[in-house]
């Protein structure tokens, strides 16, 4: 199929988006991935802060008799809407996830980093959903509800990656920074981390359970919210020792910002974290708490990717016969 590249109808750029796509374009469909990823990860959790987490008992089929939403004796309408609902979001991410795998396909030159890249985003969301099955045949045992964000926090990673690397080359990676100021910002990526597994332990053992028949962690929920606050102080302490060395290095202005950012995003989120907890763990705020985590996790991710950079790989020598004669 031949599109003309300057046809200004909508549809018709929106295909060549990822039929004809530019560097520009297939780093868009990353970004989109990125923002839908994020998303369903959030209407994940807004399933269960409105006890909605079983509002389709069964899996694959909403109810044992059907795909959709039918009138259920023991489910509330609402809760099934709710849960049908961020189902159907699924395929929405797999359409996105589609249109990277195919834009990476279609670049002019295909790119084996890229390609692996955006095979991880179906890869990823079939994964997801199998497990959401799981989730929902274990009566949402905390371990498989928290994995479930866990697996949203991979792709999400990998979905950044994508977006990082196609606008990067295939060459060596370019140290922009000192070696030591890298390796501070992997050290702050793994404690964002271990920050978001502290935060899924904590919401597996407080409340919105997702459903009244769920079972919840065995822990003192005081304990654990301790660890996860501890976790929190040591992530902003390394967040601030990078801004500061990226600072005194005079590091390039998009390291700084992007650490900038995240240190924002980091107080504001624990400004809603203290909220919440003084006020008894509102649902609204528990929501408002889920987006935070994921833009932490972004913000971090985009700290890391700009604190190197590669060139494009450099392009082989090709000799003519009597060239090639003459060196041998």
């Amino acid at each position: 199929m031949k599109l003309p590249a300057d046809n200004p109808n909508v549809f018709v750029r929106f295909l060549l988006s990822f039929w004809a796509p530019t560097t520009r374009s297939l780093r868009a469909w990353a970004l989109a991935s990125v923002v839908v990823n994020a998303g369903i990860a959030v209407t994940g959790a807004g399933v269960r802060v409105t006890g909605s987490g079983l509002g389709c008992p069964t899996w694959p089929r909403c109810t044992p008799d059907s795909f959709v939403p039918v009138a259920h004796p023991e489910v509330s309408p609402l809760n099934m809407a709710v849960e049908f609902g961020n189902r159907l979001l699924t395929f929405l991410v797999l359409a996105v996830g589609a249109a990277c795998v195919v834009a990476v396909l279609r670049m002019a030159q295909r790119r084996r980093s890229l390609v692996l890249l955006s095979w991880l985003q179906p890869a990823g969301i079939v994964v997801q959903a199998l497990w959401g099955g799981l989730v929902v045949n274990t009566m949402l045992n905390p371990f498989t509800v928290g994995m479930h964000f866990v697996f949203s926090v991979g792709l999400i990673a990998a979905c950044w990656l994508l977006y990082a690397r196609a606008g990067e080359g295939d060459g060596p990676v370019r140290r922009i920074v000192h070696r030591d100021i890298r390796r501070l910002g992997n050290v702050l990526l793994a404690s964002v981390f271990a920050l978001v597994v502290a935060g899924v332990v904590v919401s597996g053992t407080g409340p919105h359970s997702g459903d009244e028949r769920a079972s919840r962690f065995d822990l003192d929920i005081e304990a654990v919210a301790r660890l996860h606050a501890d976790v929190a102080y040591l992530v902003v302490g390394l967040t601030f020792a990078l801004l500061f060395a990226l600072h005194v290095t005079n590091a390039p202005r998009p390291a700084r910002r992007a650490a900038l950012a995240l240190l924002g995003v980091e107080l504001l989120q624990g400004v809603i974290g203290y909220t919440q907890y003084f006020l008894a763990v509102p649902a609204a705020l528990v929501l408002l708490h889920v987006l935070g985590s994921t833009l932490v996790w972004i913000a971090a991710l985009r700290v890391v990717t700009s604190l190197r950079a590669r060139d494009p790989e450099a392009a082989p020598a090709h000799h003519s016969p009597t060239e090639a004669a003459a060196i041998a």
